[in-house]
């Protein structure tokens, strides 16, 4: 599998094999083959045929496996949508230097297959998948930003980055427009209200589809309390402008924080687009869509 980061671990599926010997031997004659998947954090493989192993690429994906293994099995009764189930946490061994997990093996294809054939229920699906995560009780969770996640926070702790992307796509983008779109962005009133458990990760790669629908939600290593804003995201990333209204109008959100999710959104889809365009073009497109939605939204 193919390297999407200079600081990038070695990971292949003999590591694998010497992990599941090692930790897990009952599983160890399964097939180990590896998916081919734009996540950026995360190598998978799948482990048989209803399993599949994840293992952390970079050092800043550590902990997200700990995470889930903690909080998916309290969530799961909750939400509207299937999710991830952790089966087993691996501990660092053969040269490999975190924490790893064994999940459940869930079927569909990935939302970046544009294969979504009922949009209007997607969007509904997404808003309640959105408002039952709101509802459950954060406790003590720790305040948003790293290491505990870096989304929830407010827009302007992005600016730096963000204005780095947009200077290296001079040439490639409209640098005024798209400027001006994360300005307006940054002058939308901050967040008043109490934390809220955000996915924050809520990109077309890590929503899966069966039959034409949303069935799963995957990826929780960004899991994290803060502005529900950045769960948004899903708009601009997925859905077209006329669902995204029906999306809204399911989620009732009020005109600042639909504003901060539509500047999450640019955001994110500009220091994505620079740093994957040569190494991940799936997310890449995916980036560059955000953008392109974002901007068409605030031209309107």
């Amino acid at each position: 599998m193919g390297k999407m980061h200079v600081d990038e671990v070695d990971i292949d599926s003999v590591l694998v094999g010497r992990l599941l010997t090692a930790q897990f031997p009952q599983w160890a004659d399964l097939p180990i083959k590896p998916v081919s998947s734009a996540g950026t954090n995360n190598a998978i493989y799948r482990l048989g045929k209803d399993m599949a192993v994840r293992l952390p690429r970079i050092a800043g994906a550590t902990g997200q496996m700990d995470k889930e293994h903690l909080w998916l099995p309290r969530l799961a009764p909750y939400l509207p949508l299937t999710i991830p189930t952790s089966l087993a946490l691996g501990t660092p061994g053969e040269g490999y230097p975190w924490h790893w997990s064994v999940y459940q093996w869930l079927e569909g294809e990935n939302a970046e297959s544009r294969s979504i054939t009922e949009e209007s229920q997607a969007a509904r699906n997404l808003a309640q998948f959105i408002t039952a995560l709101q509802q459950f009780d954060p406790g003590d969770w720790p305040p948003p930003g790293l290491p505990n996640s870096s989304r929830g926070v407010p827009l302007s702790t992005r600016d730096a980055p963000t204005r780095a992307a947009i200077a290296e796509l001079s040439g490639i983008l409209d640098t005024g427009a798209v400027t001006a779109a994360w300005e307006a962005a940054l002058r939308t009133p901050l967040w008043q209200g109490l934390p809220t458990l955000t996915h924050g990760d809520l990109l077309p790669g890590n929503l899966l589809v069966q039959r034409g629908r949303i069935s799963a939600v995957i990826d929780f290593g960004g899991l994290g309390v803060g502005d529900p804003a950045c769960d948004l995201i899903v708009a601009w990333s997925l859905l077209s402008a006329h669902t995204r209204d029906d999306f809204r109008a399911a989620l009732s959100v009020d005109n600042a924080t639909w504003a901060r999710g539509r500047g999450w959104a640019l955001s994110i889809g500009l220091i994505a687009l620079p740093y994957h365009q040569d190494t991940n073009p799936v997310f890449a497109a995916t980036a560059r869509r955000m953008i392109d939605e974002v901007l068409a939204d605030h031209g309107r």
